[in-house]
């Protein structure tokens, strides 16, 4: 080892010494007495120790440990009594401490693995499965500690119960009509957030009468649409929503609570199932419109068009925050690739509000149990969600969990996970399942989804656990395949049905009221006029941020449009982009590219790709258009071409040239994507969508990697102008 190594080695020894210093065995009784302080008070001592003492590794689980000071002291109290007669049964101090510690055992039991025992099956088909961890006696406790009283540590409630009372806190909160994951989460005031939204209220709140009839009004309006279309066009495929009805009670929330928070545009993707239902009963889609569609003398929209359950529609629905502009964005069979479309469109509506937080566009995806659990472009969306380039700052994520894919509802056919949302774990998402037949519970669930994501900016799941009334679609018999999940299903009254039944109980509402209503909604439709509440008139909503695309409209594009710049132009672009900074020191190549650079903006060398694409991206900003391109390694260049970023050799610091050619620009950003194309060209397409005055660029890092993205390509670039007169 030479000197200069030695040196090294001793200076690193030496910082480790300093880092440790505090936990030299002279400091132990200082150390013991902060730790204390501490575990009495968190607030009490500074952010650093604080810091310190919340990352220490749990022992058995246990989150909050037992002041060591308390525990001697009660040791010297015992040594002074006198023993007891060897007949009495006594509970000592030490077997109390141990059995307060095996309470917060069970506690933190029931937080990671209460959902494996809630009732979230309506169809109950499969046994819960034993788990031990969450049986007291797993953790040495007995029917004659039910009555004790214990610290309940982070509980939220009282911070002293009974086992009694803490068992039954626990059992509502966690295995009730919710089951919640949120331990996975690495962030402490995340899962405390959730803890205190998910354990107040004891596993529901108590809604007030008018929120519980309202429900039962919108299961009435999810039920009758379908009821409605069954009847009047039998056989004809609409991939009924029957069995999942509480998808439109909560949309609804979603998009009223979303406005009351200031939201002004929801951007939602689903595929097929419910698609229906949710443009009339949430988009306010004209049910007449609709049933011409059935009865094919709808209007041409002048291409090839496409089946009714592919298209969008956007509408305006008032709120108590405001109006709200909702769209419904067009998709073709693909199950899950719309996904990285929405992603792409909000993330260009978010910029062209200036949303940097996320709060004026949300972003919601609805998706299948099979395709959510199958198809890849989902993990890679995932990936992309909090990356710079990508981020839209939280997806609400909707998982129409209908147990069964086509024909598929064997877990060992369909996946390798216990549920097919474990693909969110990877993102730290918080998943909340919850039972279908409980609209409370739905409704209850999309509260804490759309606070969570309106708080921490991330994105989150409901796995909204329902089933499939009729087979994958109305033509199909699914009883060839799954005969006794369909007999359960057909002996099954409907979500509403049952909802209807309880406010019936409860004394909320009377049988002929709840009949009211579903005949009231029948002659709705049967008028063929909108049904969706809350809907505006476009010249009522007042948002100033929509895109206008009115200079592309039929194809209106000359050909003929010129394209050439000046040479006065060339070089004045030339100049600026070459500028480098003070104090930016550039790669002894790059230098020799930027020398190259000027030479040919001065007609002594003929321009390269790499320049003449800068240059055409710079002359689009002068000319009042933004630019966005992306693709792997795209700042720099595959081939080392472009170096539309340079990165300073001083301190690694990137700059980007074209960002800063004159003051008030245009936006110019390049993005070095994640080793993805599907998802990413899907998104990019989506921006292109939103953002009539972006030149929006996907870059294959090579001509093959296209083949990765060709979905994209077929079923939306390609035709999606044909098919939905979108460019």
């Amino acid at each position: 080892m030479d000197r200069k190594q030695t040196n090294t080695t001793r200076e690193q020894n030496l910082d480790a010494r300093r880092r440790s210093s505090t936990l030299a065995d002279g400091n132990a009784a200082y150390l013991e007495e902060l730790y204390e302080q501490f575990l009495r008070d968190p607030a009490s001592v500074t952010p650093a120790w604080r810091d310190y003492f919340e990352q220490l590794p749990r022992i058995n689980g246990v989150e909050r440990d037992v002041i060591h000071s308390e525990v001697r002291e009660e040791f010297r109290r015992l040594a002074h009594q006198t023993r007891p007669a060897p007949a009495a049964v006594v509970v000592t101090p030490i077997e109390s401490a141990h059995k307060q510690i095996r309470v917060l055992q069970l506690i933190n039991a029931w937080r990671y693995r209460g959902h494996q025992a809630a009732r979230l099956d309506p169809l109950g088909l499969r046994e819960a499965p034993a788990i031990p961890e969450l049986d007291p006696r797993h953790h040495g406790l007995t029917d004659n500690d039910l009555d004790t009283v214990f610290e309940t540590g982070s509980l939220v409630g009282p911070r002293q119960a009974t086992l009694r009372e803490i068992l039954a806190q626990l059992r509502a909160t966690y295995g009730g009509s919710v089951g919640a994951e949120y331990m996975h989460i690495t962030d402490t005031a995340e899962k405390r957030w959730l803890q205190s939204g998910l354990e107040s209220v004891h596993g529901l709140p108590a809604y007030p009468p008018e929120v519980r009839r309202n429900l039962l009004a919108r299961l009435t309006a999810a039920e009758g649409i379908e009821h409605y279309l069954h009847n009047k066009y039998v056989g004809q495929k609409r991939f009924s929503l029957e069995g999942a009805e509480g998808l439109i009670p909560l949309l609804d929330e979603l998009i009223q609570r979303a406005g009351a928070t200031g939201t002004k545009e929801v951007i939602i993707g689903m595929a097929h199932r419910g698609r229906l239902n949710v443009l009339v009963n949430i988009l306010g889609k004209r049910p007449a419109d609709l049933f011409r569609e059935f009865e094919g003398t709808a209007p041409s929209n002048g291409g090839t068009g496409d089946v009714k359950y592919h298209q969008g529609h956007s509408s305006d629905i008032a709120t108590p925050g405001g109006p709200v502009h909702v769209a419904l964005a067009f998709n073709p069979s693909h199950l899950e690739i719309v996904g990285p479309v929405v992603q792409g469109s909000v993330r260009a509506r978010q910029e062209r509000c200036r949303d940097k937080g996320g709060n004026r566009v949300l972003p919601v995806v609805i998706h299948g149990d099979a395709a959510f659990a199958g198809q890849g472009v989902v993990m890679e969306t995932f990936n992309m969600s909090q990356s710079r380039g990508y981020a839209t700052r939280g997806t609400v994520h909707i998982v129409l969990n209908n147990q069964i894919g086509f024909t598929t509802s064997h877990q060992q056919d369909a996946r390798s996970t216990l549920y097919c949302t474990d693909v969110a774990k990877s993102v730290g998402a918080p998943i909340l399942h919850v039972n279908g037949d409980d609209p409370e519970a739905v409704l209850f669930v999309t509260q804490i989804a759309l606070d969570y994501r309106m708080t921490f900016h991330k994105d989150v799941i409901i796995d909204l656990t329902c089933y499939r009334r009729h087979g994958h679609s109305e033509a199909d018999e699914p009883t060839v395949t799954q005969p006794l999940m369909y007999q359960r299903i057909r002996e099954l009254p409907t979500t509403r049905a049952l909802y209807a039944q309880r406010l019936t109980q409860a004394g909320l509402m009377s049988e002929d009221a709840a009949e009211v209503l579903r005949r009231e909604y029948r002659q709705q439709l049967d008028a063929g006029a909108e049904v969706a509440p809350q809907l505006l008139a476009k010249e009522k909503s007042g948002y100033a941020y929509g895109a206008d695309w009115g200079a592309y409209v039929n194809g209106a594009c000359d050909p003929a449009t010129p394209t050439a710049i000046t040479l006065e132009s060339i070089r004045h672009l030339t100049e600026r982009m070459l500028h480098v900074p003070e104090g930016l020191e550039l790669h002894p190549q790059v230098v020799k590219i930027y020398e190259a650079r000027r030479k040919m903006a001065a007609g002594a060398m003929p321009l390269d790709w790499g320049f003449a694409e800068n240059l055409a991206y710079a002359s689009l900003l002068q000319d009042g258009y933004g630019v966005r391109l992306s693709g792997q390694d795209s700042g720099r260049g595959t081939f080392f071409h472009r170096h539309a970023v340079v990165v300073n050799q001083k301190d690694g610091a990137a700059y980007v040239p074209l960002r800063n050619l004159f003051e008030g620009q245009p936006n110019f950003l390049v993005i070095n994507s994640p080793l993805s194309e599907e998802a990413v060209l899907a998104f990019e397409y989506g921006y292109a969508t939103a953002d009539p005055k972006t030149l929006t660029v996907w870059e294959a890092q090579f001509g093959d990697f296209a083949n990765n993205a060709q979905v994209v390509i077929d079923q939306f670039i390609c035709s999606g102008e044909q098919k939905w007169n979108r460019l």
